[in-house]
């Protein structure tokens, strides 16, 4: 039954893949076939022996990701940039996917957090609806993001700015843990996480300096200019 899950949550991610727009890449498209292909080959790959800790951290993962997608949805209601809504519901709707499925595949409680535990619990997940979330941390995050980000069209990006550069830093940290642990499933998964939030902080910092901020995501101070992150 898991097998058979996962099995069906990929072929959705790649069906949503094909919903991408044609063109260059702006960060705001869906994910290439490629990059969802990587997914579906790590989540039907054998078994790695996780630690707690990174149990934990997929955990973590699966609220932060669901919190990008619904930020960035609810937000779009009174602050309708394309950014927000194509980046959620092209993107962000995968990656949380992505994670949920590893957690499937682990049979991970991710309404659990800390100490995730088993079995997989989709009726408890199915409990939190938008804007809740199992982890208070992410709670709290999510309410301060709202709130910022229904002020102003500038707000907006700025919130999206420090979604992805949260992202990042989170998933450069659990990242290492994966690595040292050989998860090299679990690797995966956040790396494609990571490729997407790379993407993502661009398209805002776009959306900023066309907006006349032209120091764009660096607008918001050091803790959120990152020159060095990758550009398609």
């Amino acid at each position: 039954m898991k097998i058979k899950t996962i099995l069906l949550s990929t072929a959705l991610l790649i069906i949503l893949g094909c919903d991408s727009d044609g063109g260059k890449d702006n960060g705001e498209n869906g994910d290439s076939e490629t990059m969802q292909a990587t997914v579906t080959d790590a989540l039907n790959s054998e078994k790695s022996t996780l630690t707690q800790e990174l149990k934990d951290s997929i955990t973590y993962m699966y609220n932060e990701e669901k919190l990008a997608r619904e930020v960035y949805l609810n937000v779009y209601e009174k602050q309708p940039l394309k950014q927000l809504y194509n980046i959620a519901t092209k993107s962000e709707i995968k990656h949380e996917q992505a994670v949920n499925d590893l957690a499937v595949k682990y049979d991970l409680n991710i309404t659990l957090y800390p100490d995730s535990e088993e079995p997989y619990d989709q009726q408890s997940l199915d409990e939190y609806g938008s804007g809740q979330f199992a982890v208070v941390d992410i709670q709290e995050l999510y309410d301060v993001l709202y709130d910022k980000g229904i002020q102003s069209q500038k707000d907006a990006f700025e919130v999206g700015c420090m979604v992805e550069v949260t992202d990042i830093d989170d998933l450069d940290k659990y990242m290492q843990q994966a690595n040292d642990t050989n998860a090299k499933d679990v690797l995966t998964i956040f790396d494609y996480l990571r490729e997407g939030s790379y993407n993502h902080y661009w398209a805002f910092d776009k959306g900023l300096k066309n907006s006349g901020i032209s120091n764009g995501c660096c607008s918001l101070g050091t803790e959120y200019c990152h020159l060095e992150y990758p550009q398609k």
